[in-house]
């Protein structure tokens, strides 16, 4: 199942909304906070050190932590698009274009 991107635009941190397989602490992540602990656990993967329970549980942490991670990017993506669209439709000409739409020749 893909992760839900859609940013909630009511939400005062601007996070995306979370879907529920990812664990309730892992939800709550920032980016930073997600990526930082991801490097982190990277590194414990390849030390190779770990006991075999040990680095399924971190393989599995990875994964949601790398799902947290993608969420934030793929929000702050359509947040983009979104104001780039805004800013686009605001200026009254084509995307990419320059050149005047219908309405201002009207």
């Amino acid at each position: 199942m893909s992760p839900v991107t859609d940013a909630n635009p009511d939400a005062t941190n601007d996070a995306p909304t979370t879907p529920p397989d990812l664990p309730a602490d892992v939800a709550a992540l920032s980016y930073e906070e997600a990526r930082d602990e991801l490097v982190e656990v990277v590194a414990r993967l390849e030390a190779g050190s770990e006991p075999l329970e040990a680095s399924l549980a971190l393989w599995e942490r990875g994964e949601a932590l790398a799902a947290r991670c993608q969420q934030w990017l793929d929000g702050a993506r359509q947040r983009l698009a979104a104001a780039q669209a805004g800013a686009t439709a605001g200026a009254g000409t084509d995307a990419g274009t320059g050149t005047d739409t219908d309405e201002d020749l009207a």
